[in-house]
């Protein structure tokens, strides 16, 4: 090839013969395409569901601070020791019963993130029609 000719033939041709299967170009870039919009769906419903479990937890957490400062209160004002371990009776079993409650919650989140995240795997490797 001379100075002044031009290369017209396909710079790519080499795949053809490189490649053991064909596929149509645009099936695969439409492929790409469902595969990102899927892996963006699913990352931002992850990121919800992490959202509301941050609101939940903090919630909670200002739940429990309210309970410290209402049985400080109350048991300030008691008089004697029998109304005090009553009033600590009291308080540790509600305490108990949030315990039991945030590690079922703690639990259903964590399935819900696995569950979620796992699809972010899961959908990613199927084949396009052409693809051998």
């Amino acid at each position: 090839m001379t100075e002044t000719q031009t290369h017209t033939a396909n710079p790519f041709s080499f795949a053809d013969k490189t490649f053991p299967f064909s596929f149509d170009r645009s099936e695969f870039a439409a492929f790409g395409k469902k595969r990102m919009e899927t892996f963006v769906n699913v990352q931002t419903e992850l990121l919800e569901e992490i959202q509301e479990a941050n609101r939940h937890w903090l919630d909670r957490i200002q739940s429990e601070a309210n309970l410290a400062a209402e049985y400080a209160s109350r048991l300030s004002s008691v008089r004697n020791l029998p109304d005090a371990m009553a009033m600590s009776r009291d308080w540790s079993a509600q305490y108990l019963q949030r315990l039991a409650d945030d590690g079922k919650h703690l639990a259903d989140d964590t399935r819900k993130f696995i569950e979620t995240g796992s699809r972010l795997f899961s959908q990613g490797f199927e084949r396009p029609a052409g693809v051998a």
